[in-house]
């Protein structure tokens, strides 16, 4: 028997397929693209049918050479790429430039890594689908049509370096949207009242929250108001009119989904989009698992789709059976619909083996690949369990024509809750209730009218973000990384605390493009391209018509964009840190590692240094300011600004507050349970003090 070439993209992956196929078996990695459209040129010939002109990518050419010679000496080679559209492509291209014949059935496909859906892959080769690839050449020729016939006009007019991306500007318009609202919200002012109210013989009290008066729903605008109110409830009783209870499911949540997957890393773990998908790819390319070998154990990251494999679906309820009981197998197998216009390409993200527990498998992986997989596994026999059932009670008092509402609930079986929990906007009000009885007379405790003021729209997190993106229709599962990280890396974005927020630099470029092209920052028109893109996959539509459609126009917006915008000057920002050596009032400048302070006299005065961001506090150990530093990994941390000689450091910001128990050193500390909160540093005290207006 010859022997048989199998063509991946990672070595990780070469690895682990490697060691599933026999002696008879080459198994190496491509390292992703070998060709694609050159970088000094456009690259797509316009009036030759939009004709792309691909070449070797630079550095690719050893590799290739070395894939022809293996090519040579086997009978058989397979292209075993990522099962989507990109990995269609890439296998393309591998054909392509191992000249190999295109009627070829030598294109595997599988969705785990595993040692029977390789070997299962290995017998039905099939043809590469000319439809995916095209599809892939699409959105590939349409986006290099935007970002090189667009972006010189933002060179020339706003600043050198800048690009214009086809989804990512339609993201970036959301952004800057969402920070044109904060900055126009005008708060409006509001009040609550809420009482706590006892039985007769009962110590403990609970809490009640005004709901309505005279059947219809209250609105509270001021003081006034609100102290009206309190006299009018002082003057009347309080009796108990009405009690709801109730018995209600809490049904699990679907199988990861891309999107649900890295809002539910970001929202838990603080995990970026691109981290997550960084550990989701080494979890299923494959991990060395003490007892069972090198294994991927995930299947396929990238996917819009919530269907489940019938094996799988049978394993997760045998598991389910064996461990927690037949109380635990719902009546019939959950079964989860997609939304509309998804590829469904693939199965939702979910174990390969689901004996391989995420206890099991801990030694054997990193803390990140330990966390992400604990979340996969946990949500995948979660969404295969039985609803969780709730004894709900709504109590309703009256006071004269006030009513006040107070809700419960109790678990009386957790179901799904036993191995993955959410909460729900209705269970974050639940407070223990006493026994009550409709009539019953109940004595007021205290009785506060708390002020409010509307909040603006909140900034989108990442999570956010990419729930806003999907829900739009706005990209695809392989794109909501790579498009934060663009806009990231571009400036047009950063980061305050755990959300994303526009810069300057950021409001001028989606400025330019909603003024100048509409089409591309349009929400419905993006969503509508992606359908089209959709419907070359599918062999209903020509990809090449498809791409003059959108381009035809285009052309006549750049010719109006490239005589009419104005050319835009971005001032530096002025510091009160004077240079040194001139005298002048340092800028801030943006460089390839971040901001810094500048001379304005350069090049006179090439006068540079960091910036430097103080804490107010001084340090606990020499009395020095204490300043915030970045770990290797961009992680921030505060240390003492006179190090080397002092070498006080901590993750967590410290302040001048010392521990009223035992004097210690305090840090500031989040949580979302109880907010913010002050910490004691001495391991033996942890005194905690949480600050006004939190819990």
């Amino acid at each position: 028997m010859g022997q048989k070439l199998v063509i991946v993209e990672s070595p990780a992956k070469a690895k682990t397929i490697g060691k599933y196929l026999g002696k008879n078996f080459i198994v190496e990695a491509s390292m992703g693209h070998v060709r694609d459209l050159p970088k000094s040129q456009l690259g797509v010939d316009i009036d030759n049918n939009y004709a792309p002109k691909y070449i070797t990518i630079r550095g690719k050419g050893d590799l290739l050479e070395k894939l022809k010679k293996e090519a040579k000496k086997c009978d058989e080679i397979y292209l075993a790429t990522d099962p989507d559209r990109e990995g269609e492509a890439i296998s393309w291209h591998l054909l392509k430039a191992l000249k190999m014949d295109e009627g070829k059935k030598c294109r595997i496909v599988f969705h785990e890594i595993t040692k029977n859906a390789i070997k299962n892959a290995i017998k039905e080769p099939r043809e590469i689908n000319i439809n995916l690839v095209n599809a892939q050449q699409a959105r590939r020729v349409l986006d290099r049509l935007v970002g090189y016939e667009i972006s010189p006009i933002l060179w020339k007019k706003v600043k050198w370096g800048l690009s214009a991306g086809r989804v990512q500007s339609v993201a970036l318009k959301l952004l800057c949207d969402r920070e044109r609202e904060i900055e126009k919200f005008i708060p409006k002012e509001y009040w609550s009242i809420e009482c706590n109210l006892k039985k007769e013989k009962d110590k403990g009290a609970f809490l009640v929250k005004l709901w309505s008066k005279d059947n219809k729903k209250i609105e509270i605008n001021n003081k006034e108001e609100n102290d009206k109110i309190i006299n009018d409830l002082n003057d009347k009783d309080f009796k108990v009119k009405n009690i709801k209870k109730s018995t209600k499911a809490k049904n699990p949540l679907p199988p990861f989904t891309t999107s649900t997957l890295q809002q539910d890393a970001y929202r838990k773990l603080n995990f970026t989009t691109k981290r997550t998908m960084s550990i989701a790819q080494q979890l299923y390319e494959g991990i060395d698992i003490k007892g069972h070998g090198t294994v991927g154990l995930i299947t396929y990251m990238r996917t819009d789709s919530l269907r489940i494999s019938k094996e799988a679906q049978e394993a997760a309820q045998s598991y389910i059976t064996n461990n927690f009981g037949k109380e635990y197998i719902p009546e019939a197998p959950k079964e989860y619909k997609s939304k509309k216009n998804i590829q469904d390409a693939h199965e939702a993200v979910r174990p390969t083996n689901i004996e391989i527990t995420p206890s099991i498998a801990r030694n054997s992986l990193t803390d990140e690949q330990f966390k992400i997989y604990s979340l996969i596994w946990n949500r995948f026999i979660a969404c295969q369990m039985a609803s969780s059932k709730l004894n709900t009670i709504t109590i309703e008092v009256e006071n004269g024509p006030y009513l006040f509402k107070a809700s419960g609930s109790t678990v009386v079986f957790d179901g799904f809750m036993k191995v993955y929990e959410y909460s729900t906007d209705d269970e974050k009000e639940n407070i223990k209730l006493p026994e009550l009885s409709i009539g019953e007379k109940l004595i007021k405790k205290s009785i506060e009218g708390k002020q409010h003021f509307t909040q603006p729209p909140g900034r989108f997190s990442e999570a956010t973000l990419v729930k806003t993106l999907e829900e739009n229709g706005i990209g695809r599962p392989s794109t909501y990384a790579p498009i934060i990280s663009t806009l990231l890396e571009r400036k047009y974005i950063e980061r305050e605390k755990k959300t994303l927020k526009s810069t300057e630099l950021g409001f001028i470029v989606n400025d330019i493009m909603a003024e100048y092209f509409k089409p591309i920052v349009d929400v419905e028109f993006t969503a509508e391209m992606e359908d089209k893109l959709d419907s070359v996959e599918e062999g209903s539509e020509d990809w090449t018509k498809i791409v003059g459609e959108f381009f035809n126009p285009l052309r006549d917006l750049i010719a109006v964009a490239e005589k009419e915008v104005a050319k835009v000057t971005i001032e530096d920002k002025v510091t009160d840190t004077q240079c040194e050596k001139c005298g002048k009032y340092m800028v801030i400048k943006q460089g390839r590692f971040g901001q810094f302070l500048a001379c304005p006299g350069y090049p006179e005065c090439k006068n540079t240094k960091a910036i430097v961001e103080e804490v107010d506090a001084k340090c606990p150990k020499c009395g020095g300011n204490i300043v915030v530093k970045k770990s290797k990994k961009g992680r921030k941390f505060y240390g003492c600004s006179k190090y080397p000689e002092c070498t006080f450091v901590s993750w967590f910001e410290p302040v001048d507050e010392k521990c009223s128990v035992c004097s210690g050193n305090m840090v500031k500390k989040y949580s979302k349970a109880k907010g913010n909160y002050l910490e004691c540093t001495n391991e033996e005290c942890k005194n905690k003090v949480y600050t006004e207006g939190n819990n």
